[in-house]
């Protein structure tokens, strides 16, 4: 019977070639050394980063990387995205899965020990999302009494909460939509993040939560990139310079995050 071991034959090549191709299309080590560029960014974050229902991508900071990526040669059907949990970015960038990642990722000093930042980009703070109906949450010394908040595992804002308000009951989930989610259904009292990503989250369901109390905290975003990779460091840098200075930067803001009442406020200077 030829017809079987020809499609034995063919099941078995196949088989072998699967996984050299799957490398080749995965961008030459963190998408820097083929046709394509792996870039890393949040999947659930309306406004900043979003895998949309049709595959797409929306964002601010997709907009960013995008930008980025344009500078450095690569059209948008070029980029491969890959998605970057707050836990996991440092992970990422080490092990050469991305070549840099815009998502929502503030420049701290115990990041910068195993990553290098471009920027920053955006400047924002950290606040707190309620129900639109909510009274007693003002701000995060309200949330002493005995009220449960939900931050994201590896996030700056979970750590800030643990070392300056250690009364407060904190639930660390994986991702902020499901803290949302877990507003929403009552599960717990309040969200905390940067204001920019609450933002996002308020204007997605218009009307059901709102934003309380002024920002505690200023947070630098940046572009995440492998240690010691100063050339890219310097294309990405300037690159963000360029956007900021051409006027699609505020483009960018007001599309994306104008909707949820914010104005676009001034980019800040990067860091040389």
């Amino acid at each position: 019977m030829p017809s079987i071991k020809v499609r034995v034959a063919a099941a078995v090549a196949l088989a072998i070639a699967l996984p050299f191709s799957a490398t080749a299309c995965g961008g030459g080590g963190g998408g820097g050394g083929g046709d394509t560029i792996v870039i890393g960014t949040k999947f659930d974050q309306p406004g900043l980063g979003l895998k949309n229902p049709d595959g797409t991508m929306s964002g601010f900071d997709v907009d960013v990387a995008k930008y980025i990526a344009k500078e450095l040669g690569y059209s948008e059907d070029k980029i491969e995205w890959k998605e970057s949990p707050s836990g996991q970015r440092e992970t990422l960038i080490q092990n050469d899965q991305v070549k840099y990642i815009v998502a929502t990722y503030s420049i701290t000093d115990a990041r910068k020990q195993k990553v290098d930042f471009a920027g920053p980009y955006l400047l924002t703070g950290q606040s707190l999302l309620v129900k639109a109906d909510n009274t007693d949450i003002t701000g995060p010394e309200s949330l002493q009494n005995n009220k449960k908040l939900c931050s994201v595992s590896g996030s700056t804002p979970a750590q800030r909460i643990k070392d300056k308000y250690p009364g407060v009951q904190l639930q660390q989930y994986d991702t902020y939509s499901a803290c949302v989610e877990a507003l929403k259904n009552g599960a717990i009292d309040a969200v905390t993040t940067d204001e920019v990503i609450l933002a996002g989250y308020a204007a997605q369901t218009s009307g059901a939560f709102k934003i309380v109390g002024k920002p505690f905290s200023e947070e630098r975003y940046g572009v995440g990139l492998k240690k010691g990779d100063t050339d890219l460091r310097t294309k990405i840098n300037n690159a963000i310079t360029k956007m900021e200075q051409d006027g699609t930067w505020k483009a960018a803001f007001d599309k994306n995050l104008g909707p949820a009442g914010i104005t676009a406020p001034a980019p800040p200077p990067v860091d040389k």
